[in-house]
């Protein structure tokens, strides 16, 4: 976008009178705090939130951001895309935050997914006139958005919309391409989220789903929005979400590696390896669940007749995703996200022993796909997918906490291990 499109929204009269709009009501305003109630891997990681720890340090660049967890990385979409949430009601008052350093920890954070096809979902509930960020830092902070950060966002989900929201969109209409806009989209109620992601794995504030109550309930009847719908039984032949040692024991051959990885890592070793940003694309979300449906019914899937690489790559992450239990499991997640504290010359007998520790499903799954990723990294000339970026795309999809999204603190430890886990790979699985 050349810079003489833009508008200087600094002396607009329509600024002045928009920063005098109230975000929020003061009831809006009295809201509680969010639950402090935390899951097993959070406990044990805030407490080792010290000089001495290398899950984000005191001394840690962005700790003074990071340590309100206003943007998450939540997995991925139903579309098979990276998730990154931003939540407003963590946002501390204006005076207690450096809306700078917030930009370049969100553009951190975004760095390390733009070159894959990623959603935006924003949660508004809770900006209100103490912590809400100047005008001119949003038009600046679009600005510094630049056409690298634009180009696979592929949605932007603006959660609770408020008229202020509303307003501002269409104040800096002027410096909003028509391509970026379309991808804008509001949603009033969190059940309309369920067909983007699955809201169970985005840690949603409590405020939030205060106030998402609080809207359903001021409905009559009749206009109430449909419910996130209920987790249904598992089929009788279902794979997706079920543990792997149920998986094996179901299975007819009994073999430890379930067969949508065998399927999809067989297709993809065959046609996927010289696919550019293979991994990086989304897929068609019907097909994903209709082939999600076959599988879950007992049909065979024959990935060499669909004939489509990123339908059976988003196959293989949501698969992995869908596991109740993380591939490496929740046992191991202080020891990942704290791996970097093991020195360079250990590293590789120290993960090898971590990895031998695992079930035996997991452990044979796990060598399975790393196999596979080698190869992958080994045709990286051509498809451009590195161990580092193999890292990024498969690190939140092999370990996440227990509440299911992973604070951005957590993120960078998970993808060195994983990276670490590729480099090796030669020495861990011998």
């Amino acid at each position: 976008m050349s810079s003489e499109l833009l508008v200087d929204l600094g002396e607009d009269p329509a600024t002045a009178q928009l920063g005098q709009l109230k975000l929020t009501t003061i009831e809006d305003q009295q809201w509680p705090p969010d639950e402090a109630t935390l899951s097993k891997s959070e406990t044990d990681i805030s407490q080792r939130f010290d000089s001495g720890s290398p899950h984000l340090p005191w001394d840690h660049p962005f700790y003074d951001i990071a340590r309100h967890q206003i943007i998450e990385v939540a997995g991925d979409d139903n579309f098979g895309r990276k998730v990154i949430v931003f939540n407003s009601c963590r946002m501390p008052p204006q005076h207690q935050l450096d809306h700078h350093r917030l930009l370049m920890y969100l553009k951190g954070t975004l760095d390390q997914y733009v070159e894959s096809d990623y959603t935006l979902i924003y949660f508004h509930h809770g900006l209100t006139s103490e912590n809400k960020p100047s005008l001119s830092w949003l038009r600046d902070a679009y600005r510094e958005f630049d056409r690298k950060y634009k180009k696979n966002i592929k949605a932007l989900y603006i959660v609770h919309p408020t008229m202020f929201i509303k307003t501002l969109l269409i104040l800096f209409k002027p410096i909003i391409s028509f391509k970026f806009g379309k991808k804008i989209n509001y949603v009033s109620y969190l059940s309309e989220l369920e067909d983007v992601v699955k809201c169970e794995q985005l840690l949603i504030p409590a405020r939030v789903k205060e106030y998402d109550n609080k809207l359903r309930a001021s409905l009559k009847p009749s206009a109430q929005p449909p419910m996130s719908p209920p987790r249904s039984p598992p089929l009788p032949d279902q794979v997706f979400g079920l543990p792997l040692a149920l998986l094996r024991e179901r299975s007819s051959d009994g073999d430890p590696v379930p067969v949508v990885m065998r399927d999809t890592i067989t297709f993809l070793s065959e046609q996927g390896l010289e696919i550019e940003g293979i991994f990086r694309r989304s897929a068609n979300v019907t097909l994903v669940k209709e082939v999600q449906l076959k599988y879950n019914s007992g049909t065979v899937v024959n990935f060499r007749e669909i004939e489509d690489v990123h339908l059976a790559a988003v196959i293989l992450k949501t698969f992995l995703r869908e596991l109740p239990e993380p591939l490496l499991t929740f046992q191991l997640y202080n020891d990942i996200v704290n791996f970097a504290s093991v020195s360079s010359d250990n590293q590789a007998t120290a993960m090898k022993t971590l990895v031998e520790s695992l079930p035996e499903e997991n452990y044979a799954s796990l060598r399975y796909l790393i196999t596979f990723l080698a190869q992958v990294s080994a045709n990286s000339e051509v498809n451009k997918m590195t161990n580092s970026n193999l890292a990024v795309v498969f690190g939140p999809n092999l370990l996440w906490g227990r509440d299911n999204a992973m604070s951005l603190s957590a993120i960078g430890p998970i993808n060195n291990f994983t990276r670490t886990l590729l480099d090796q790979q030669h020495l861990i699985f011998t």
